[in-house]
């Protein structure tokens, strides 16, 4: 893709998978469906440590603003599975970190969202995310704009998965569109699926 980044934006390295779970982590501390999936906020750092180091840096696109805020896409085409290694690590973490039921909880949401992914081929916002501190200075629409403009440029839609209804104007403001709300399990708050249409790429006639 051809991805254009400002100045303060650079691609993530497979050396930061930590910091890019950390921030990730953080900005998913008060999350309702990543809390109802993982009891507490205990497991979120190591769970996407884990992501970002076996799935989305070796097989996606990754970026970072200094150290406030990150973002995890991927094509549609690119392979989500776990290792059974990673699952494995991921499930002890979830045992030892999380509340009763997390991993049962976790491995049901992989599949509810699994089930609802399009199949039309796309750009997946997995995740963006900003720390606490950061917040409310830009970094959100600083990050996500250029894999935008990149999406459009290549014709494609993009797709995410909303976990905390307090952002659905954000990606509305950006073009996403909500297609249908549905359930990772009995008793989960609602995960809002949002479809984003190509446009016409800026500075085109």
């Amino acid at each position: 893709m051809d991805i254009h980044l400002p100045e303060g934006l650079r691609p993530a390295s497979r050396a930061d998978w930590k910091q890019l779970g950390d921030i990730t982590a953080e900005a998913f501390y008060e999350d309702p469906v990543n809390l109802w999936i993982f009891g507490n906020a205990d497991a979120m750092p190591p769970v996407f440590r884990t992501l970002a180091r076996t799935v989305y840096l070796p097989r996606g696109i990754c970026h970072l603003s200094g150290d406030d805020a990150a973002t995890m896409w991927s094509h549609s085409s690119a392979s989500r599975e776990l290792s059974a290694l990673a699952t494995m690590q991921l499930v002890w973490v979830l045992l030892q970190k999380g509340s009763k039921g997390a991993a049962r909880r976790a491995l049901a949401a992989g599949e509810a969202m699994a089930r609802e992914h399009p199949h039309q081929p796309h750009m997946y916002l997995f995740t963006i995310g900003t720390r606490k501190a950061a917040r409310g200075q830009g970094h959100g629409k600083r990050i996500i704009q250029p894999m935008l403009d990149a999406a459009d440029r290549s014709a494609l839609p993009c797709y995410l998965e909303n976990s905390n209804p307090a952002n659905t104007g954000f990606y509305m403001s950006h073009g996403f569109e909500r297609m249908k709300l549905f359930e990772l399990g009995p008793g989960s708050p609602p995960m809002e699926a949002m479809w984003r249409k190509p446009r016409q790429p800026r500075g085109s006639e």
